[in-house]
C-alpha cells in the first residue's frame, strides 16, 4: 500500500508530497502556497481522492473510505 500522494493545488498548481492517514479520512488541506483550502469534489471520499496521484489507503484496498 502506497502511503504517499502528491497533492496538487487546483488554484494555484502547487504541489506537495503528503502522507496519508490510514486510520482516518482528510476531509480538508490548506495549499502551502495559496493557503487555499482544499475540500474533497462531491462523490470523492477525502481531499487525497480529488486531488492527489494516489487514492487514499482504504480506496487502495478496495474498501469503503469514510463513513
Amino acid at each position: 500500500m502506497n502511503t504517499q500522494s502528491k497533492l496538487t493545488c487546483p488554484a494555484c498548481g502547487h504541489a506537495e508530497t503528503e502522507t496519508m492517514p490510514t486510520d482516518a479520512c482528510q476531509w480538508f488541506y490548506e495549499c502551502k502556497s495559496c493557503h487555499m483550502l482544499l475540500k474533497p469534489k462531491p462523490g470523492d471520499c477525502c481531499v487525497y481522492c480529488s486531488y492527489g496521484t494516489v487514492p487514499c489507503p482504504p480506496i487502495q484496498a478496495g474498501k469503503s473510505c469514510c463513513p
